[in-house]
């Protein structure tokens, strides 16, 4: 099993700037892809970006966050980061690591969550 430990959410204003982590652990060589999440309520999850488990370090962003935001690995280490720049009111959500095992059409693995809030 792979296990995702979220941290860095918090309250920003709009216009501001979080970095998220999160520490990967337990058996890491099943997966070949992570990425972050969001999920509001009464919204199901959303793909907010994602990036191969490799040196090539393929990225994939969802349209609403492309330039504001930035995906980043630390491979040796397993921590994964999304740096979050320029947050609107609409990226307020809780933000979800995971990770795709190989071979499998959808993410499998999932942390907690963390909290992002933005305000006005």
């Amino acid at each position: 099993q792979v296990q995702l430990s979220e941290s860095g959410g918090g309250s920003v204003q709009a216009g501001g700037s979080l970095k998220l982590s999160c520490i990967i652990s337990g058996s890491t060589y099943l997966a070949c892809e992570w990425g972050w999440y969001r999920a509001t309520p009464g919204s199901g999850r959303e793909m907010v970006s994602t990036i191969s488990r490799d040196d090539w370090g393929n990225r994939k962003y969802a349209d609403s966050v492309k330039g504001r935001f930035t995906i980043s690995q630390n491979l040796p280490n397993h921590i994964l980061y999304l740096e979050m720049n320029n947050l609107k009111i609409e990226d307020a959500a809780v933000y979800y690591c995971a990770a795709k095992r190989c071979g499998r059409p959808d993410y499998n693995f999932w942390g907690q969550g963390t909290q992002v809030t933005v305000s006005t």
